[in-house]
Parts: structure tokens; C-alpha cells; sequence
């Protein structure tokens, strides 16, 4: 059974990893659960702390996904309207079946609102760039710490 676990163990923490840059899957939350089900197994001990611990963060990161790409709008000029916009743009692009749509998507999104804001489109389309950057950033947080969990579940099998 312990070999079976972590075989699962190991699956979820590769699924984290993609899931880093696949809109579908949350990747630390995805790398969490592998964590979760290794602690199931009879052969490996993971504290109860750090289960939590690494749960908040996960969390915490799983938030930010859906609220860094707005404030990089924000901190590249962009209004409540590109906020909003990028908001819109990320749910959308996740839903919609277009390539790229979780990165066009947001851009889209804040450029559409700064438009409707003002007719500016050179301030719009920096509004956008900031939607693209926070997106970015987001993406790399995401794979970071998913790299850690990847990196605590090798620790903690060997």
C-alpha cells in the first residue's frame, strides 16, 4: 500500500508542477495533496504542522493567482475599470477554449476596460501590460513554490 501512495504521491506533485502553467489545474495546491496522500503512508512522517503550514501557503497562493494579475494593472496605471476588466479577461480566458486564453484573456480584459474608461489607448494598452506582468509574476510564484513542495516531498522520501 505504501508503494501505491507514494506512486499517487508522486503523480499529484508532478500534476503541481505543470499545473504551475496549466490554468486547469492549481499547481501548490495540486503538490499540497501529494503531500496529503504521502502522509497516509505507514513508512513516511510528516507533521501535522507542516501539513498546515504548507496547506496556508498553498491557499494563500492559490488567492493570489486571481488577484496579482489585477494589481499589476493597478501599479501600471490602470483604473478600477482595468481591474475589473482584467478580472473578467482571467475568468473568461480560463473558460474559453482559445490557446492562451489565461493569458490573453487578462490582457484583453484590462485593455477593454481602460478603454471604456478613457479613450487613451496608449495608457490602455500600458494598463494591459501590467495585466500581463502580474500574470507573470503569478505564474512564477506558483511554480516556485510548487518546486519547493516537489523538493520537501523528495526530502522527506529519501
Amino acid at each position: 500500500m505504501d508503494i501505491f501512495l507514494i506512486i499517487v504521491a508522486s503523480l499529484l506533485m508532478l500534476l503541481g508542477v505543470l499545473g504551475s502553467f496549466v490554468p486547469i489545474l492549481p499547481g501548490p495546491l495540486t503538490s499540497w495533496i501529494g503531500l496529503l496522500v504521502l502522509s497516509f503512508s505507514d513508512n513516511v512522517s510528516i507533521s501535522t504542522s507542516t501539513l498546515v503550514l504548507t496547506f496556508i501557503i498553498a491557499l494563500v497562493i492559490y488567492i493570489l493567482d486571481y488577484i496579482i494579475p489585477a494589481l499589476g494593472t493597478r501599479k501600471y496605471g490602470g483604473s478600477r475599470y482595468g481591474m475589473m476588466g482584467t478580472t473578467l479577461g482571467l475568468i473568461i480566458g480560463i473558460l474559453a477554449p482559445i490557446p492562451f486564453g489565461i493569458i490573453i484573456g487578462p490582457f484583453v480584459g484590462a485593455l477593454i476596460g481602460e478603454l471604456l474608461y478613457q479613450q487613451d489607448s496608449q495608457h490602455a494598452l500600458r494598463a494591459a501590460y501590467g495585466s500581463l506582468m502580474g500574470f507573470l509574476a503569478s505564474t512564477f510564484i506558483k511554480f516556485s513554490v510548487a518546486v519547493v513542495y516537489l523538493g520537501l516531498f523528495i526530502w522527506i522520501i529519501i
